[in-house]
């Protein structure tokens, strides 16, 4: 598609242009945390994003890229609500996302509310609650298991790895959009559930019942702990259920998000046989 004469492409080709620094900085936590917007990449990420009603504020092209009928809608859709287009070559593209081989476009978004008083917790029968979780790749993977178990969003817990950094939107695959996202400190969070209705379930070896078949209710908030330490004592015994995975070989534990994604799917098995 060809830019239009209302709302041309601006043409970058310089690694010092200030649009290229200011964007660059969004890969650092303060600067987008300043900025109030987060950087993704990709045509399929930013087709999710569209067809989940956020449209990037600013695109950014590569020269030589192949035409594609999703990217010449997007373009279209962007420069329909005034946002930016600008076209740069692939070397400075990667400057800006830091990947060494950069997808052929890439957005900058505003950041979305992440307060718990942004979340609506009749949405869904599902919610995963992630405490002082620190890798990127595991945030972005546990949003990507809250899509596929149609959850309502993941709530964060404490001191949790930025889920706006590159990292996280790309292990995201898109659910970065699909799913509502909230920061708390763990006493803000167990006052806000419990000032409605909400099941608080954990994987724990503390009091627990096997995982299968035990007794649900929606909405189910599942909770996983940090990658190396788990939850602490005090938040295990504050949930209305702990029940245990078995661990059938020399492992001990599982990764925090695949612990996520087994006990999710066995809490949507349960709660549709309740139903």
């Amino acid at each position: 598609m060809a830019p239009s004469d209302t709302h041309p492409r601006r043409l970058i080709t310089g690694f010092s242009n200030p649009t290229v620094k200011a964007l660059r900085a969004l890969r650092e936590k303060k600067h987008r945390k300043a900025a109030g917007k987060f950087l993704a990449e990709g045509l399929r990420l930013l087709t999710d994003a569209r067809e989940c009603g956020h449209l990037p504020e600013v695109l950014v092209l590569a020269t030589g890229r192949d035409p594609h009928p999703l990217l010449a809608e997007l373009e279209a859709a962007v420069a329909a609500a005034g946002g930016e287009v600008i076209e740069t070559s692939p070397d400075i593209l990667s400057k800006i996302t830091g990947k060494d081989n950069p997808q052929a476009v890439a957005g900058v978004f505003a950041e979305f509310d992440t307060t718990l008083a942004s979340l609506n917790r009749s949405r869904a029968d599902i919610w995963l609650v992630a405490q002082a979780l620190r890798d990127p790749g595991n945030l972005g993977t546990m949003l990507r298991t809250g899509d596929a178990i149609g959850a309502g969003g993941l709530i964060l817990i404490d001191d949790c790895a930025d889920p706006f950094s590159v990292e996280a939107v790309r292990a995201s695959m898109g659910a970065v959009f699909t799913q509502a996202i909230a920061r708390a400190e763990w006493s803000e969070f167990e006052s806000w559930l419990r000032d409605g209705t909400g099941q608080l379930v954990a994987a724990s070896l503390r009091e627990a019942q096997p995982y299968r078949g035990a007794p649900y209710a929606a909405p189910c908030f599942v909770m996983v702990g940090n990658e190396s330490r788990g939850l602490p004592e005090e938040y295990e015994m504050a949930c209305d259920l702990r029940v245990t995975m078995p661990m059938k070989g020399r492992a001990d534990s599982l990764n925090a998000a695949v612990a996520a994604a087994v006990l999710g799917y066995e809490v949507l098995a349960g709660l549709k046989q309740r139903d």
